[in-house]
């Protein structure tokens, strides 16, 4: 039982942070048909932001719990400078050409800002440790749990219900789930499809910037660590099904037991592990375990 125990907390550790990052790239997806590899990118500046701004209030003095809304605001932040410029500059004018062609833009938008963030926080680890004793530890028989970690699995499940009750439950909502079925018959219905686009793509970038920022006490957060984080992103979503919330969830949780097992009992085929329950799963259902309803087109 205690390990059993131990695997499911693990594992939902892990999922909680992968869970976040790949809300927003199953969003970017749905709304935006965009497989975003960029992405990534988005998790590390997020994570960078949140480091730099809680090495500041480290040495100012201040109390270490002010590092949790200034890592909300970083992402909030990178969000906002980041995610206009990108999407109104780069990805627009793409928009309704072939996927393939708009992977191959996000690839070298990723390539791009990996030389940026070298360029501007340099090759050297950052670390944001300090949050990380914030809520302590708790003892469940002879296992130590940290609180940081059940705080981190809170904020993925708030993301979680924020981001399906926006969608399934306010007048926004619907809009952008009309532009998801058919954008050109939501324009004709005066839905600006294009600020629908811009709106969505921000929340992905700031939910990748979230995972980021609130991962930055977990890691070293060094050039290269966005690379490993949209690969197993990608995982994540193709096991759920890209485009849908509850399969990022629920692939998320799949990851995260997957990469706990490997971890306990044969570390060397973690990542082996990972991609092969990817395997199964598409063996058996190609489209992901959630398939998002498709509008027919008469």
């Amino acid at each position: 039982m205690q390990l059993l125990a131990t695997l499911l907390f693990d594992s939902l550790s892990y999922a909680s942070w992968l869970f976040i990052v790949a809300l927003g790239l199953t969003l970017a997806f749905g709304v935006l048909k965009i497989l975003n590899i960029a992405h990534g990118s988005f998790y590390a500046l997020g994570a960078y932001a949140a480091a730099t701004g809680v090495g500041w209030l480290t040495q100012a003095g201040w109390s270490p719990w002010w590092s949790l809304p200034l890592m909300a605001m970083a992402a909030v932040v990178v969000a906002l400078c980041v995610s206009p410029l990108v999407e109104r500059w780069i990805l627009r004018p793409f928009y309704g050409r072939d996927e393939v062609l708009l992977v191959l833009v996000t690839y070298a938008l990723f390539l791009i800002m990996e030389d940026l963030t070298k360029m501007v926080w340099g090759v050297n680890p950052y670390f944001a440790s300090e949050p990380y004793g914030l809520f302590g530890t708790l003892e469940v028989g002879e296992q130590t749990y940290v609180g940081y970690d059940l705080a981190l699995m809170a904020l993925a499940l708030g993301a979680g219900l924020f981001v399906w009750w926006v969608l399934n439950r306010t007048r926004h909502g619907k809009v952008v789930l009309a532009v998801i079925h058919n954008a050109e018959v939501a324009a004709s219905m005066g839905i600006a499809v294009s600020r629908v686009y811009a709106v969505a793509f921000g929340v992905s970038v700031c939910l990748a910037a979230l995972g980021g920022a609130f991962t930055a006490p977990l890691i070293s957060i060094q050039p290269g660590v966005s690379v490993s984080v949209v690969i197993v992103s990608f995982a994540v979503v193709i096991i759920g099904g890209l485009g849908s919330i509850e399969g990022a969830a629920l692939g998320a949780l799949i990851v995260g037991l997957a990469r706990a097992v490997a971890v306990h009992f044969a570390p060397d085929v973690e990542l082996f592990a990972i991609y092969g329950v990817m395997a199964l799963v598409l063996a058996v259902r190609p489209q992901g375990l959630f398939q998002r309803v498709q509008a027919r087109k008469i």
